[in-house]
């Protein structure tokens, strides 16, 4: 192992291999790209300028756009770039941060999602003490804490990755520098590094999973005890859209994650890939304004002053 030359820079592949669609591929996500940025930086002005979105549960949007608006920027740019130009080369050092980062704000993003579950779970089940509870300190301490998790989180997975040897063959199959991909192109055996990824991602992710569950029973324990059906649904609909993100989120990185690297299909990769990465961030935005009567208000005011 140790006669071979160290790899200094890695080749992506970027979203496709098949040159005829690149051109389309470019196109399609350089709108993506451009509609996540819109959308999200739409809800962050929004909920800035208006008093009325004030509250803790936009105050927790604003954070997730804030990550959505990064999460895409780290990966969808070299990524076009890449596809365009048929393969990208990327440092080693530049690989390193894009896996950070990358990882900083996709953990950032699974702690908020709780955060925004245990602050629709108090406004359910202690409506009358909601005001008190979700105080602006512990909502600035809870976004906070999320950030510090992800970035520990996001260390520990880039130390646990970059710590095996890398001296073969470096074209990465995939439009970002991730875990999988990498880890295959180890010139060691990387299982143990993987159960160590494995045992703890089960305790950090899977329990920030499982307070989403516990904060969601609360809710349907609380739901099945209104005596009105308007004010059951009124008090979900205040949810729906939250759920309707972990969903999305969960469901299409567990494809990715919860997977051996041994096993890893590029294809299947990139496309759980794009949507847990691309797709979810884009959405998001419309996901939380499409059912809320204040959030739509307010953008009318930003788009049409005039009007309003």
């Amino acid at each position: 192992m140790f006669n071979h030359t160290r790899v200094t820079q890695f080749i992506l592949r970027g979203f496709s291999d098949i040159p005829e669609w690149r051109l389309v591929v470019v196109l399609f996500f350089s709108w993506v790209y451009a509609f996540a940025l819109l959308g999200n930086i739409s809800v962050i002005i929004a909920v800035v300028r208006d008093s009325r979105l004030h509250l803790p549960m936009y105050f927790f949007l604003k954070n997730l756009c804030f990550v959505d608006l990064s999460y895409t920027s780290v990966t969808v740019p070299k990524a076009l770039a890449t596809t365009l130009e048929g393969s990208g080369v990327i440092s080693y050092f530049e690989c390193v941060t894009q896996l950070y980062m990358f990882f900083t704000l996709a953990s950032t993003e699974c702690f908020l999602l709780t955060a925004m579950a245990y602050d629709r779970c108090m406004a359910i089940y202690r409506p009358l003490l909601y005001g008190a509870i979700m105080s602006q300190r512990l909502c600035c301490a809870l976004v906070v804490l999320a950030w510090l998790g992800g970035a520990l989180y996001a260390a520990f997975l880039a130390l646990n990755t970059f710590s095996l040897p890398f001296c073969g063959p470096n074209v990465v199959e995939h439009f970002f520098c991730d875990i999988p991909p990498l880890m295959r192109l180890s010139c060691a055996d990387f299982h143990s590094s993987e159960e160590v990824v494995f045992a703890v991602g089960s305790c950090v992710i899977m329990s920030s999973f499982a307070l989403k569950v516990l904060s969601y029973i609360r809710i349907i324990s609380t739901l099945l005890r209104m005596p009105s059906v308007d004010g059951r649904w009124k008090a979900f609909s205040t949810c729906s859209s939250h759920l309707t993100t972990v969903l999305l989120f969960y469901t299409s990185a567990s494809f990715t994650y919860l997977t051996s690297a041994s096993q890893y299909s590029p294809t299947q990769g990139r496309l759980a890939s794009i949507f847990y990465s691309i797709l979810t961030p884009s959405l998001n935005p419309v996901i939380y304004c499409l059912r809320n009567r204040d959030m739509k208000d307010a953008l009318h005011r930003l788009y049409c002053q005039r009007k309003f």
